[in-house]
């Protein structure tokens, strides 16, 4: 389905324009002197600050102490906080980069619009675990950012104890052990959407229904769609990207007839082809006017600005007003979407049109790239 012709006019200026809703803060781990303007920016993004982070640690590996650290905590672990990491270093060389690992989480944090109560969010893993044998035998590491896959690069950038930059391919893990720099997805997707929460809470486009309109479902429960089962097809994740940060934007008209929108974690949802039975609410129908809501599944891809996001989204859905009969929102939503999103990579899932309070069975993305089996629950009161 989509938006009428007068509603995609008004929408075409804010898509266009979203991406430069929210500007990005200088890097925590700054670039080095003379680096031009697009330098600059690129060392202020998540990306970009942390690559600056990746070379650091691996000059840092150079002091011997400091690199059997470092080797120690990788192999007893999938991923370790770097803050963590570097606050409980022995090595003089760990303790020096504690400061540096403190700012670059907060660049990191306002490079994705995230509030000050993030934390860190900085980690460091193996890109592979066929890797651990090579660094428990003591191979020198080298040491890069987790690529982004926007640019449709084949390669990417890694650093040695001495600075020196080393091509990889992306297609394959390379034979020398590569530690990653990588965000802490599942906590960014939890903050991120609280400040979405916030956000359109305070443009009038997700707040609760008016006590007096509610009272009946609350003396007797509430309906609900719950998720039965749920799969997601080829999310295009190279080798070393490893679990997907899946969320959820469900829209529709709320009982003030405003849009509004409520987001939905699905921290489960993290492998492709892989099909999961979360018996998770999806659906509140307490909170709409209309029997009808639409939902647009979505994915945080590292430099997801969720403040950016929030923005967009509020600019466009303040444009539309009830008309009296159910109109789909999702439309408006996936235009509202900064361009930025729309690249390589698959931040946008899928959608689902039209699910109504009697929705029950599989239904499939409009974009068929995944299914879910969904079923009225009531949610009896206490």
């Amino acid at each position: 389905m989509s938006t009428s012709t007068p509603l995609r006019t008004a929408l075409i200026g804010v898509a266009l324009a979203a991406t430069a809703l929210v500007p990005l803060q200088g890097a925590a781990l700054a670039a080095p002197s003379g680096t031009n303007t697009a330098a600059t920016a690129a060392s202020s993004s998540v990306s970009g600050i942390a690559d600056a982070t990746a070379l650091a640690l691996a000059r840092s590996l150079a002091d011997p102490a400091w690199n059997r650290e470092v080797r120690r905590a990788a192999l007893a672990a999938d991923s370790v906080g770097l803050a963590g990491l570097t606050d409980d270093a022995t090595a003089p060389a760990g303790r020096k980069l504690a400061a540096p690992i403190a700012s670059a989480d907060r660049g990191v944090a306002t490079a994705k619009g995230l509030g000050s109560g993030a934390g860190s969010l900085l980690r460091l893993g193996l890109a592979d675990a066929s890797m651990r044998n090579r660094l428990a035998s003591g191979a020198a590491p080298l040491v890069a950012a987790v690529p982004s896959d926007d640019d449709g690069r084949s390669t990417f950038t890694a650093y040695d104890s001495r600075g020196a930059a080393h091509e990889l391919s992306l297609d394959s893990a390379p034979g020398r052990p590569v530690y990653l720099v990588d965000i802490d997805g599942a906590k960014a997707v939890a903050e991120g959407l609280k400040v979405i929460d916030k956000t359109l809470e305070s443009k009038g486009l997700g707040t609760l229904a008016p006590a007096a309109t509610s009272n009946l479902a609350a003396a007797s429960g509430i309906d609900t769609t719950r998720i039965d089962s749920v799969r997601i097809g080829d999310v295009q994740e190279p080798f070393f990207k490893g679990d997907a940060e899946i969320f959820t934007l469900v829209t529709g008209f709320g009982k003030d007839g405003k849009p509004r929108v409520d987001t939905v974690e699905m921290p489960y949802l993290n492998k492709e082809d892989t099909t999961y039975y979360p018996g998770q609410v999806l659906v509140n129908w307490s909170d709409y006017k209309y029997d009808m809501a639409d939902a647009v599944m979505m994915e945080d891809d590292g430099d997801t600005n969720y403040q950016a996001l929030a923005k967009a989204i509020a600019t466009v859905l303040l444009t539309i007003t009830d008309q009296g009969v159910y109109i789909p929102l999702a439309d408006a939503l996936l235009e509202a979407i900064p361009t930025s999103w729309w690249t390589d990579d698959p931040d946008y899932v899928d959608s689902w049109y039209t699910l109504a309070k009697s929705s029950s069975g599989t239904r499939n993305g409009a974009a068929g790239n995944g299914w879910m089996t969904v079923s009225p629950y009531h949610v009896p009161e206490l």
